[in-house]
């Protein structure tokens, strides 16, 4: 009767430590037009808070460590930093005019910021709230990603149609590779070897080996029933298990699922309205996407490859991440 009782109180401490585990995963989503962040419980794909923040949030970044939230506050020309267990802003980094996509290195120390206005990348120490260099890149810079190794950070800019290589030793302008037109978002692989960088307005993905810094693969997309021109790439993510590369694509309303390892197109899930940005749970179990005009955020299974759930946020969503 004893091991009876003992085996139930087992499973039953499991069953509330996983529950309690899966109540802790939270998305947090910046609302562009609402200077706000909406906070959803990944267990009842509610949300359940929101934050006012600076002027026209979009890029979110977590540090390594999950306990630091980055926001690029666009229009406050400023980086706010939020700690996540208090979710209160407790300071704001120098970045430069318009920041809107940032990195950060393995250090965990040293933040890339794109300044689109001022065709810079802004050098950060996140622990002194100094910048440490200002690079000149190309014009509207925007994507930003640092490589796995922090040996490469790399910015886009949509204007040049250019990939900017940085020495982050020296934190200087190394090599420029030329894409196709209006390059949004860059995604290093799990091991670094591959950068994958999407193209808004040529259509296209781009997937460079990073040693050689040469063209790998272009990717193109059609869906059936949707006008070429809609179909407009600007996140990706790639998952941890090398298996799959997620893009979205815009005004096309669709993320493409690609074999990551051939190259092959898979599937088309249709999404909300203007899809923008994506991020995965931390198991990668499943994977958001931010929906700018429906003011959606789209749930994707990555085991099924389903839609499986709409969650309403703030206006015009932009940016997402997901803390355990």
């Amino acid at each position: 009767m004893r091991r009876t009782l003992l085996c139930r109180s087992l499973f039953s401490g499991a069953l509330l430590f996983a529950a309690g585990h899966a109540a802790a995963s939270t998305a947090w989503v910046s609302n562009e037009k609402d200077n706000s962040l909406s906070l959803i419980d990944m267990q009842t794909l509610q949300v359940t808070d929101t934050l006012p923040v600076g002027q026209r949030p979009r890029g979110l970044l977590l540090s390594h460590d999950n306990k630091l939230l980055y926001i690029c506050a666009s229009d406050s020309d400023r980086v706010q930093v939020m700690d996540v267990a208090t979710r209160k802003i407790i300071k704001e980094l120098p970045s430069g005019k318009d920041p809107e996509q940032f990195a950060l290195h393995p250090n965990n120390r040293w933040l890339y910021v794109s300044n689109e206005d001022d065709a810079l990348v802004t050098v950060i120490d996140t622990e002194t709230s100094k910048v440490l260099s200002q690079i000149n890149v190309g014009v509207e810079p925007e994507g930003m990603a640092v490589s796995p190794d922090g040996k490469w950070a790399v910015n886009t800019s949509e204007t040049t149609n250019m990939l900017h290589w940085i020495d982050t030793s020296t934190q200087t302008l190394a090599d420029s590779t030329l894409v196709d037109q209006r390059p949004r978002f860059v995604e290093f692989n799990q091991d670094g070897s591959q950068l994958w960088a999407s193209a808004e307005i040529g259509g296209t993905v781009t997937i460079l080996d990073v040693a050689s810094r040469k063209i790998l693969k272009t990717l193109n997309f059609q869906i059936k029933g949707v006008h070429p021109d809609k179909v407009q790439p600007v996140g990706i993510k790639l998952s941890a298990d090398g298996k799959y590369a997620f893009v979205a694509l815009g005004p096309a309303n669709h993320v493409a699922v690609i074999d990551a390892r051939t190259f092959e197109i898979l599937d088309y899930l249709l999404v909300g309205r203007r899809v923008w940005q994506l991020a995965f749970t931390p198991d990668q179990k499943q994977l958001l996407a931010t929906n700018g005009v429906s003011g959606d955020v789209s749930v994707i299974d990555v085991d099924s490859l389903k839609v499986s759930k709409s969650v309403k946020v703030g206006r015009y969503p932009w940016g997402v991440v997901v803390t355990p």
